[in-house]
């Protein structure tokens, strides 16, 4: 299974880099990366423009493959697509956020291993409060998201297919997703004690 690390955001909403605020001893994508490569996932491909790859030290020192997005205007969908060009198409993918630290690696490894049992089209994670990611695709899956388009595509895909969505249960909250100054202060208060 090879884990895809979205990490192209504009920041619109923050106004500035979320990928390279500072973190713990990392920035908030260095410690996604950092988790991402401390699970059981085969390979990892880091979806970021090279300008913010350069600001986030590390990023090129693990096992993690860096892809640049093809073009800022179609959103989230563009990252996406490198992602997915630089996976291949033989493997399942997993799709992570990369203003969401918190997705650990037990969480990783519990989802790709349900993925594994049962093997369906697409996993989607169930936390306590809320689904979110990370969402696991199968290869028969890749040629739809490949086609998608805007930054809520993957959402309005599950929504399109829901009896082919196996829903894997994380009991814990959802991880935060870093979109504001609250929600950055929010994963620093939770993060940085570990």
């Amino acid at each position: 299974m090879v884990g895809i690390v979205l990490g192209a955001g504009s920041s619109r909403r923050l106004g500035r880099p979320k990928q390279t605020l500072p973190l713990g001893d990392t920035t908030v994508l260095g410690w996604v990366v950092r988790d991402t490569e401390r699970s059981s996932l085969t390979r990892v491909v880091v979806v970021v423009p090279p300008d913010i790859a350069a600001a986030v030290p590390g990023l090129d020192v693990g096992r993690s493959h860096l892809a640049a997005p093809a073009a800022q205007s179609d959103g989230c969908s563009a990252s996406l697509r490198a992602g997915l060009d630089a996976a291949g198409d033989g493997e399942p993918v997993m799709l992570l956020l990369g203003d969401m630290p918190g997705v650990d690696p037990a969480v990783i490894d519990a989802v790709a291993a349900a993925w594994q049992r049962d093997r369906p089209w697409a996993s989607v994670t169930d936390y306590d409060d809320a689904s979110g990611h990370p969402f696991v695709f199968s290869p028969a899956a890749l040629p739809e998201l490949r086609a998608l388009h805007g930054d809520r595509g993957v959402w309005k895909l599950l929504d399109r297919h829901p009896e082919r969505i196996a829903r894997v249960r994380v009991p814990r909250p959802r991880p935060v997703d870093v979109d504001t100054e609250h929600d950055y202060a929010v994963v620093r208060a939770a993060l940085e004690g570990e």
